[in-house]
């Protein structure tokens, strides 16, 4: 087996509410550069670890993560909507040596997701339906949210059943990094929310395009300064892009739910996405970052990172 990971941001706001014209070169130029990685090591399949932003899982059943043997994508803010190409053989493999190895795994047979999973494969394979894939969601809005150290084993048993593939694996990372955006939370909600974060009833095309609406305009506010959200955090962003370029996973686990979040933003816990990565990666032998970038984006209410690394 060889393996190989991308990290890269996602952000409702791309395209919609973009930053300086010489901010997006140097952002396309990064993405570029992990699209020649993906080419060069033409992976045979892509274990996706993304988070949900209240379109597929809901209070009524949350699972800290769970894997997909079949998994369909909502198509909002502008994503590609329908069927991912998951690899249900592969994923029930997996599935099944994750099990095995002690993990409480959650798997679902007809998973929803959206632009989390969208964007990248997009983004890296131009269009959702392009590659073998393996969802799995790893919940980073809904609290409570479980201590990183089990993501970090997650991840690991994800890379140690992955091995017995004998496949080229490109596990990939879409979220963070520190950012705080206008994601409604269950403690203190009105009834109408409240019963939307629990039973998960499907907005209407008009509440969704107000839905999407709220959040560029929280854009534009946040960017312009006038705004009351956690500001995007460089110095966290980049400590953890340290931990992860030298290899230093298990110092994550020291990692405290409410310190992620004084440091990051409430949505800074889809870092975990990038832990499990990596850990993944990691238990298939050392590894190499070999290319790494970060920009502070307001724009985009986000810390954005693009990063490739391969195994040595």
């Amino acid at each position: 087996m060889t393996a190989a990971v991308v990290g890269l941001s996602h952000s409702p706001l791309i395209g919609r509410n973009d930053p300086e014209p010489e901010v997006l070169a140097r952002v396309d130029e990064a993405v570029e550069s992990a699209r020649a990685v993906v080419r060069r090591f033409d992976p045979e399949l892509v274990v996706l670890y993304a988070p949900d932003h209240y379109n597929g899982f809901f209070y009524k059943e949350m699972p800290p993560f769970c894997l997909a043997t079949e998994a369909h994508a909502v198509g909002d803010f502008g994503s590609q909507g329908g069927p991912l190409s998951v690899d249900t053989d592969a994923a029930r493999t997996l599935a099944k040596g994750v099990l095995d190895r002690g993990i409480d795994l959650t798997v679902s047979a007809r998973m929803t997701v959206d632009h989390g999973f969208a964007q990248p494969l997009e983004v890296l394979f131009g269009g959702i339906d392009r590659v073998p894939v393996v969802p799995v969601f790893v919940n980073g809005v809904a609290t409570p949210l479980g201590p990183v150290s089990r993501i970090r084993a997650l991840g690991t048993a994800v890379g140690q059943a992955a091995a017995a593939l004998d496949k080229r694996v490109l596990f990939v990372a879409s979220g963070g990094l520190s950012h705080d955006p206008p994601v409604p939370v269950l403690e203190g909600a009105p009834p109408r929310v409240a019963d939307a974060l629990i039973e998960g009833n499907p907005p209407t095309p008009e509440q969704r395009a107000k839905g999407e609406e709220r959040v560029v305009q929280a854009g534009r506010d946040y960017a312009a300064g006038s705004t009351k959200m956690i500001p995007i955090n460089p110095a966290w962003d980049n400590l953890l892009l340290d931990q992860l370029e030298r290899g230093d996973l298990e110092e994550f686990d020291s990692w405290t739910v409410d310190d992620m979040a004084a440091q990051g933003g409430g949505s800074a816990h889809e870092v975990r996405t990038w832990i499990a990565a990596y850990a993944s990666l990691a238990a298939t032998g050392k590894y190499e970052m070999t290319s790494r970038f970060y920009e502070a984006i307001p724009a985009w209410i986000a810390g954005f990172a693009v990063t490739t690394a391969e195994g040595r």
